[in-house]
């Protein structure tokens, strides 16, 4: 149903067009396990959807989530890009120097961060990285029945993110309950939110006292950022919470990509036959499949000012919510958008966001995610799924919690 026009508190400003108006519950369990259908109705329903539920607007098509993300001037981060508003509530937690900022508070912080993620940086770790997964799957060869989720998805970045960030040995069983939470933060009160609150005191204790430069190996990412604050460039507080960034920003998404990947090469042979015939399409099979399992499926971002989307008209300091996912699907930019192929150029994609506050770790996620299936490629002649798999139930991210599968050796 469209939403009724209604006069904004000022008499003068202009009647709110009517926009359509869906009931529809993106942070639900039933829209967790198959957000498709939701995606299609969103996108058909019009290029700016009002959800009454939330009292917010959503885009799913792929040009009204560019010109939102592109735009930071009036869609700005800097009032979360949660559900919650920042310039009305008190964050939950100290708020990310990148992520939660706008320019030009967000300039000094992000500069420090793509130095220490450079494209240099990241081509003098691939021989390691390449290594460290060429033994995991060669030990996974050994037992062919495993869960490509706990075995590989998640024990692959966790084996070589927190030695590169600097984190301490201990403890980091706490790292992939503290990410989870930062994302279901972002969503409503509902149950996944509340539950990952009340777990969360020992988990956020650990990660805030890795975090700091005592705690860091003195040759990890971790320690660039702080030798960024003694020379000037960022405060020691700002430091401390770009490692915490740096930390969100590289596990959850990376676990959830590499998981999205290794399952639609599974569920698509003739898909995975290709990338076994030629391994130099890693790459490509990795991007793609962020572009159809879209690990990152929404974000918010709140008006600076009364704006117009494709001819609705938004008052100042509203909640839009971006369907990332649905706009990595969009048939109005996407030739066969639900066919998951790995020759296609799926740049463009907004499955590590877009604009200036794109992911931090974007270079490194493409670099784990590459080299964990140019290895798989190489030495594996077949994924088969030999169970039922699982989702894993986030209000940010979408992701599998178990993926029972055989490797059959090259």
């Amino acid at each position: 149903m469209p939403l009724p026009a209604d006069k904004t508190d000022c008499e003068n400003e202009p009647v709110r067009r009517q926009v359509p108006s869906l009931d529809v519950d993106p942070f639900s369990a039933d829209y967790f396990e198959n957000p498709l259908r939701v995606h299609h109705e969103l996108r058909e329903a019009g290029p700016v959807v009002w959800l009454g539920r939330y009292q917010c607007w959503a885009v799913a098509r792929y040009t009204e989530v560019r010109s939102v993300l592109h735009d930071w001037r009036t869609f700005c981060s800097s009032r979360g890009v949660g559900i919650q508003d920042f310039a009305k509530e008190e964050p939950w937690r100290p708020r990310s120097p990148v992520l939660e900022t706008d320019p030009p508070q967000h300039d000094g912080a992000r500069a420090v961060l793509n130095r220490v993620l450079s494209p240099a940086v990241i081509k003098r770790v691939r021989q390691e990285l390449s290594l460290v997964a060429e033994r995991r799957i060669d030990e996974l060869l050994q037992r062919r029945n495993i869960d490509a989720i706990a075995d590989l998805a998640e024990a692959y970045p966790l084996s070589v993110f927190p030695d590169l960030v600097g984190m301490p040995k201990e403890g980091r069983e706490h790292i992939l309950p503290t990410a989870s939470l930062n994302f279901n933060a972002f969503g409503p009160n509902n149950e996944l939110r509340r539950a990952a609150f009340a777990t969360a005191a020992p988990h956020m204790s650990w990660v805030m006292e890795s975090c700091k430069s005592t705690n860091l190996a003195p040759d990890g990412f971790g320690s660039q950022i702080y030798a960024a604050a003694e020379a000037g460039e960022i405060t020691t507080d700002e430091a401390a919470l770009l490692v915490r960034t740096l930390f969100f920003a590289g596990v959850d998404t990376t676990v959830n990509a590499i998981g999205a990947a290794i399952y639609c090469l599974a569920s698509f042979p003739t898909q995975w036959k290709k990338l076994h015939a030629d391994p130099s399409l890693a790459r490509n099979a990795f991007e793609e499949a962020v572009r159809y399992e879209s690990p990152v499926q929404t974000f918010f971002r709140t008006t600076t000012q009364s704006t117009e989307i494709t001819g609705a008209h938004l008052n100042e300091g509203e909640k839009v919510l971006m369907f990332l996912g649905a706009a990595n699907r969009d048939p109005r930019h996407w030739e066969r958008p639900d066919e998951f192929d790995i020759e296609r150029r799926a740049s463009g994609h907004f499955g590590f966001g877009g604009g200036i506050h794109m992911c931090v770790g974007q270079l490194l996620a493409r670099l784990e995610g590459e080299v964990v299936l140019s290895a798989l490629a190489r030495r594996v002649s077949a994924i088969s799924i030999n169970g039922q798999p699982k989702r894993r139930h986030n209000n940010t991210l979408r992701g599998l919690a178990t993926l029972p599968v055989t490797l059959h050796a090259a």
